[in-house]
């Protein structure tokens, strides 16, 4: 129920992997595997997550340290966020050309499944399952520093610091931003400034402001001065990257239409019910404590 809570929460596509164009190699396949671990696993974490992830020591795995987290993180997120051990890990698997993108995550606190499917498809990530984890509740940096060293191993490619730097500010927004507004809210937002990216031409700092302040105002959302320039100043950064916004568009489109197969499913439909059922239980109580409040006035 806790990672149904999170897919919800996140289910607009929403913070985090790398923001940059994914150079996939030449013999890539759909059902390839690659593994990140954590480095501060011990040995039976390590073969439980191994077992959980449904694979063994002889898939290609990617290790992380505590030292690569706070490298790529230091920047934009406390010390004692990022923590340090590194013990979150992941496995992604390719998916069939159209399939599009699947995220779950389980014992991950601070990077919502959203976060992380927002950020791979601004990476230009397409047609990926990827499942996060770790042996207890952490805040999942480690799983997302490995992914962005496995694709530099795998694909034999250096990946430039400013897109590193770029893809692990928005993870670090995003998630400032939910804390005070909403998970979904803030996923939601920066999801929608992504796709009108992809749309409207944007030629000064002035027309991307109006952009995000216009979408801001249209989800009900009220940015403060600093949240606003904070977001002027990653999205400023991010279109000058070399992002496929066409690619992005796309694929958000296919994570919605993925998300949409999930909350269809009889479980879900169950759970939504449920909530739905208390909403309208604390509107009715609500509607009789006001209507007591007027006849007393």
């Amino acid at each position: 129920m806790k990672s149904l809570k999170k897919v919800l929460a996140g289910c607009t596509a929403a913070a985090v992997f790398l923001t940059m164009p994914l150079y996939v190699a030449a013999d890539a396949a759909p059902g390839d595997v690659i593994v990140t671990l954590g480095e501060d696993l011990n040995n039976d974490q390590r073969q439980n997550l191994l077992n959980e992830m449904e694979v063994t020591e002889e898939e290609q795995i990617v290790t992380v340290t505590n030292e690569e987290e706070h490298e790529y993180l230091g920047d934009y997120m406390s010390a004692a966020d990022i923590g340090s051990n590194a013990l979150s890990s992941a496995k992604i698997t390719l998916r069939e050309q159209g399939e599009g993108i699947a995220v779950e995550t389980n014992n991950i606190n601070k990077v919502t499944e959203g976060m992380y499917a927002n950020t791979l498809v601004t990476a230009g990530v397409e047609d990926a399952e990827v499942y996060i984890t770790a042996p207890f509740a952490v805040s999942g940096t480690a799983a997302l520093t490995g992914i962005i060293k496995a694709y530099e191993v795998q694909n034999d490619i250096n990946i430039p610091e400013e897109q590193k730097k770029v893809a692990n500010e928005e993870m670090v927004k995003t998630s400032e931003l939910g804390e005070r507004i909403g998970t979904e809210e803030a996923t939601e937002l920066i999801t929608r400034i992504k796709e009108q990216l992809g749309e409207e031409q944007i030629e000064t700092e002035e027309d991307l402001r109006d952009l995000i302040q216009r979408i801001a105002n249209d989800l009900g959302i009220e940015l403060t001065e600093e949240e606003l320039d904070g977001l002027v100043s990653l999205f400023n950064r991010m279109k000058n990257l070399n992002i496929d916004w066409d690619q992005v568009q796309n694929q958000i489109t296919k994570f919605r239409d993925n998300l949409d197969e999930f909350l269809n499913r009889e479980d879900t439909q169950s759970f939504i019910q449920s909530f739905l059922d208390f909403i309208n239980q604390l509107i009715d109580s609500l509607r009789g404590w006001f209507g007591n409040e007027g006849e007393t006035s």
